[in-house]
């Protein structure tokens, strides 16, 4: 079977290029978002675009991984294949992920998470569908929503960075399963520590991959499950809790997301190309139940073909969008409230740094 990596058809990026945005002014764009927000009941759909103010890079955005048609990303079958060629495509994936989840661990929500989560809280927004696996939606929820609740409100479509699974479905903390590979893997914490001192930056993907150019990784040493090796059966096929190229989501998790297209009025789609199918479908959904689909994203997306087709399509930055609508809708409830107050005013903008560091071991250093 040939996988292939998810693209923004060729004619759509060729009519981006010549048809520039036609919105002029911040406000003109904040309130069609509000007016298609008034009516309450939205569903939401994110992707890695509204991450990027977290400083964290998305794929198919200026200078994006999968912009590049020779980027070759891990697939599902080659990491968990059972096997001397699985084995080190796992070296290959820990090595990398090991570096580069930190800075992921590390990221914080930006004014665009805290936005969506002052409308969840006015009842604005009444369900969150992502696609990120950084967990950034969770640590800007309302201050008062507990896990249980959260976690019926925002649904995290591709999985999340922070747990880890062996194949018997043995879950650990990401952050221990770090600390299980830094004891075991001397050399590489030794390397990572460097680079944090130096202050200089690895490029890390959305997913919490690194790029290293010629690194060698073979002496990478990965953990067996926990779990496994206890009930003597060990397992040493890991993995993070993310859905991987060739990987289906879920079941349950495809239905919830259609259930909550199902139980909305409109779709707000922010910061995605839907060049992924588990989300282009979701939009597809949409529109085929007759509710109005709304693309808040700086460039070309899939669905630009659909746009006059029951999508319109509004090209701003989501935080400024975003805060502008909310100010506009909310007006005098802001200053009653302290929790919109909170959201309104919480979120740091962190720039994606654009110098790295390749100073990795190399092979026989």
């Amino acid at each position: 079977m040939r996988i292939s990596i998810p693209h923004i058809p060729p004619d759509i990026l060729a009519a981006s290029a010549s048809n520039p945005p036609l919105l002029s002014t911040l406000t003109v764009a904040a309130q069609r978002v509000a007016d298609f927000l008034d009516s309450g009941n939205v569903a939401v759909l994110t992707g890695a675009g509204v991450s990027v103010d977290s400083g964290i890079r998305a794929y198919r955005g200026k200078d994006g991984r999968y912009m590049n048609p020779n980027y070759k990303p891990i697939f599902y079958s080659d990491l968990v294949e059972d096997s001397p060629r699985g084995f080190s495509f796992r070296q290959r994936y820990w090595c990398r992920s090991y570096l580069g989840y930190p800075p992921i661990a590390k990221a914080r929500p930006n004014p665009t998470h805290y936005a969506l989560s002052a409308f969840m809280h006015s009842g604005h927004i009444s369900r969150l569908v992502t696609q990120n696996v950084d967990g950034l939606h969770h640590k800007a929820r309302p201050s008062y929503w507990t896990d249980k609740y959260a976690a019926s409100k925002i649904l995290e479509l591709h999985g999340t960075l922070h747990t880890v699974h062996c194949r018997r479905g043995h879950l650990t903390r990401r952050d221990l399963f770090q600390n299980k590979l830094s004891i075991a893997n001397p050399r590489w914490k030794a390397f990572m520590d460097e680079v944090e001192v130096s202050g200089q930056r690895l490029r890390t993907n959305p997913d919490g991959d690194v790029e290293l150019e010629n690194a060698s990784w073979d002496d990478f040493v990965i953990p067996d499950c926990e779990d496994c090796s206890k009930e003597g059966t060990p397992d040493p096929v890991l993995k993070p809790s993310v859905i991987f190229f060739g990987e289906s989501v879920p079941a349950v998790v495809k239905e919830r997301s259609f259930e909550h297209v199902e139980a909305c009025d409109r779709l707000l789609i922010i910061g995605t190309t839907t060049a992924t199918y588990s989300a282009f479908r979701l939009l597809k959904h949409a529109i085929e139940l007759r509710k109005p689909v709304m693309l808040l994203n700086v460039g070309p997306t899939r669905a630009d073909s659909l746009i006059g087709k029951g999508v319109e399509k509004v090209e701003w930055h989501s935080g400024e969008v975003l805060h502008t609508a909310a100010r506009a809708m909310l007006g005098p409830r802001i200053s009653e409230d302290r929790e919109l107050q909170r959201l309104l005013t919480s979120g740091i903008v962190t720039p994606i740094d654009g110098t790295f560091d390749d100073h990795a071991p190399r092979a026989g250093s």
